[in-house]
């Protein structure tokens, strides 16, 4: 699905495929497979018992321990560098969970903003008019269960991403993280500075006159997972109410969509742009968002890849910069001790004008000067023989 790019680098070495110098790939290949069972059966009944997790650390620890199942056949100091790479991801988001809480408490609280701008692009408001032709309060219906899932997604789908990456591909796990990281410090950035009411609120605090319901968990009890339902309501209780401007569901959602567009084949492309859009309709049909938020959260995501993609190209010409210019310094130093050096030319000619070079011949060796072969007569010998 990463097309060529990302399984260009996936390790085909003899120990990430298993084969052994007895070429025991097969027992390797049981052994991941165990490995990953394992780690799923474990997420699942964690998950049917107690609930999704969404603390911060919690979800670090999953996924290591799925790093863990998927490279089983690594060394542990491999294993341990999730540490240092996921280390300061977790403190940011766990910084970001604690801070997000007292936003409201900077600023005083927008409503009405969001309710005029999804008015004047709709005629009405959307949630509004999903709940009165959607929401039944007697019955659960397969688009209740759909939109809990769609919802429950935002807590998953950018994590999973990142983990995969990570174990794939660390340059491009590094590139998304770039990303979601400066996503998530402009939204927060956002909550400070202009707190807002999500449509639940609005309507409780009688700015909607309609009545609006949050009802993004309703599902599960449909599907006999009601322990999900009740972690994630009270993850919501603890959370801040008003931190609905933008939409980071919806942003999350885009960032990974956005991330991979590029990268992916075509016949993928319809499904992932699904993806935000079935959030945002999702997000408004449950009363957590308006249609606003979502846009907004959207435009974050275009700025954020436009100013990280751009500050991505200065730094590698930068470093570009710099490299040649360490060449050129290297080069100019190597220049520079040869010119400093004494010249010794005409002393190295006269030393080889003055050594004798004997070679071999037929008569014996003559010198590199042209004289004759020691022991044997020369030219003027046998003239002088003969006077």
């Amino acid at each position: 699905m990463l097309g060529p790019m990302a399984l260009s680098d996936i390790d085909v070495s003899p120990a990430a495929s298993g084969a052994g110098p007895s070429g025991s790939g097969r027992s390797f290949f049981r052994t991941r497979r165990n490995a990953v069972t394992a780690y799923a059966v474990f997420f699942g009944l964690w998950w049917h018992f107690i609930g999704l997790p969404t603390d911060t650390w919690l979800v670090g620890a999953f996924i290591w321990l799925g790093t863990i199942a998927w490279n089983v056949h690594q060394p542990w100091r491999e294993h341990l560098r999730f540490a240092r790479d996921w280390g300061p991801v977790l403190l940011f988001l766990w910084l970001y969970d604690l801070s997000r809480g007292a936003a409201y408490l900077v600023a005083s609280t927008h409503v009405t903003e969001m309710i005029r701008a999804d008015e004047a692009v709709f005629g009405q408001l959307p949630t509004v008019w999903l709940q009165q032709h959607f929401y039944d309060p007697f019955h659960v219906h397969w688009w209740d269960i759909a939109a809990s899932l769609i919802y429950l997604s935002h807590f998953v789908t950018a994590f999973t991403v990142a983990a995969v990456l990570w174990v794939r591909n660390r340059e491009l796990w590094a590139a998304f993280m770039r990303r979601w990281a400066t996503l998530i410090t402009a939204g927060l950035a956002t909550y400070f500075l202009f707190p807002a009411a999500p449509p639940w609120w609005a309507s409780q605090y009688h700015y909607i006159a309609e009545p609006v319901l949050r009802i993004s968990n309703r599902g599960w009890d449909a599907i006999g997972m009601s322990p999900a339902g009740k972690l994630i309501t009270a993850g919501q209780a603890m959370s801040n109410p008003v931190a609905a401007m933008p939409s980071l569901h919806s942003g999350f959602a885009m960032c990974v969509v956005a991330f991979f567009f590029l990268r992916v084949r075509k016949r993928w492309i319809p499904l992932l742009a699904a993806y935000p859009l079935a959030m945002a309709i999702t997000l408004a049909y449950t009363g957590e968002h308006y249609m606003i938020d979502a846009f907004v959260g959207w435009a974050y995501v275009l700025a954020v890849f436009i100013g990280v993609g751009q500050a991505e190209k200065w730094w590698a010409r930068r470093k570009a910069a710099r490299a040649a210019a360490g060449r050129e310094e290297v080069v100019a130093a190597a220049e520079a001790v040869v010119a400093a050096a004494p010249y010794t030319g005409p002393a190295l000619a006269e030393s080889a004008e003055s050594t004798v070079v004997h070679v071999p011949s037929q008569g014996g060796e003559r010198s590199a000067a042209g004289g004759q072969p020691p022991g044997l007569p020369g030219p003027g010998d046998e003239q002088a023989e003969q006077r």
